[in-house]
């Protein structure tokens, strides 16, 4: 499907970008554009990969006519470009509302002026009842897409998304974080140990945007299903999987976060398909003539519950572990641990 094209990623230098790129540089896909601001991670990037499929442009969604350029003669777009730290869209709200809400709005615009066939957009678990800054943007994200999708029409650029959790072990993410602390002796800062978080690796990431490039209509949002684990499982996990006793230290709740990951709301979850890995959320295309329309309640809406890590399958410890152990984050920690111990042997 992709033979010939042009894909295009913004904020293509992240954990999704270069997971991306793992799965088509190998393929009939005939060019992958990186737009993102951050020259040396496109510099080491390019160099890294040292493909001539890969092409570079720096420019910043915020910035219409760098968006512009960089869409020209592009077949589809993996929108991925966003602030996404909690804490730093907290304190600087505006600029979430800059690259979440503006600059989502400036690469539909680019797009259904360049014709392009597909839109991707990657929300988050954080816009389904937002509690922060970062979850708000995502929701203005969704909802200009929807609305977006509304005048597009049929046959035209086709504009949807998806929704998942925290990526394993990608940047900014607490797996890092706990084996940066279990390696350097220090404990493991939980902040509750009841907390829980959906565990979803990026190749799931990026499995749920084909999924959702192949199978979506104009507005719709996908949602993977996902089996979770609670954070105090989790350190556990990693503690026994590097043979560490390090302290657990609980923290508590920081700011802006929150005990569950929601993904579908009860209200979508009741208009939502449901397939054997993946929910469909399709859109409501209704337009302002709301006298056309025959609205009828439903009953389900009473005793249907939210989609959330609360209530989906909770993993065991064992289970935790064997998915830790199929990220190669994680292999390459325990392969230099394995190395560091064989230096010691030798040097005794």
């Amino acid at each position: 499907m992709f033979k010939g094209k042009i894909l295009l990623i913004t904020g293509g230098t992240g954990s999704f970008g270069n997971a991306v790129l793992r799965r088509f540089l190998d393929t009939d896909i005939k060019e992958i554009r990186i737009f993102s601001r951050d020259e040396k991670k496109q510099e080491d990037m390019r160099i890294r990969l040292n493909n001539p499929k890969v092409k570079f442009y720096i420019g910043d969604v915020r910035n219409s006519s760098s968006v512009m350029m960089a869409m020209n003669g592009v077949d589809y777009v993996f929108h991925a470009a966003a602030l996404k730290q909690v804490p730093s869209c907290e304190f600087f709200p505006m600029e979430a509302v800059k690259t979440n809400i503006l600059g989502t709005e400036n690469v539909l615009n680019a797009a259904l002026l360049n014709e392009v066939k597909r839109v991707i957009v990657l929300s988050t678990d954080k816009a389904v009842f937002p509690v922060n800054a970062m979850g708000i943007s995502k929701a203005m994200m969704e909802k200009l897409m929807v609305a977006k999708s509304r005048s597009a029409g049929e046959g035209k650029t086709i504009l949807c998304g998806t929704r998942y959790g925290n990526v394993m072990a990608s940047r900014g993410s607490v797996i890092p974080l706990f084996v940066s602390q279990v390696k350097e002796g220090k404990p493991l800062t939980v902040t509750d140990p009841d907390m829980t978080r959906y565990l979803m690796s990026i190749d799931d990431a990026v499995d749920l945007v084909l999924y959702a490039f192949e199978h979506g209509q104009q507005g719709d949002i996908f949602v993977q299903k996902a089996p979770a684990s609670t954070i105090g499982d989790l350190a556990l996990a990693l503690k026994e999987l590097f043979n560490a006793d390090n302290e657990i230290k609980i923290i508590g709740t920081r700011h802006g976060e929150k005990l569950y990951e929601t993904l579908l709301s009860r209200e979508e979850l009741c208009k939502a398909q449901e397939f054997t890995r993946y929910y469909r959320v399709v859109a409501d295309n209704r337009d302002l003539n709301y006298n056309k329309y025959f609205i009828e309640g439903k009953e389900q809406l009473s005793s249907q519950e939210d989609y959330t890590s609360h209530n989906t399958r909770r993993l065991t410890i064992p289970e935790i572990k064997e998915i830790l152990l199929s990220l190669e984050f994680i292999q390459r920690e325990l392969e230099k641990g394995e190395a560091y111990e064989d230096r010691l042997s030798n040097w005794s």
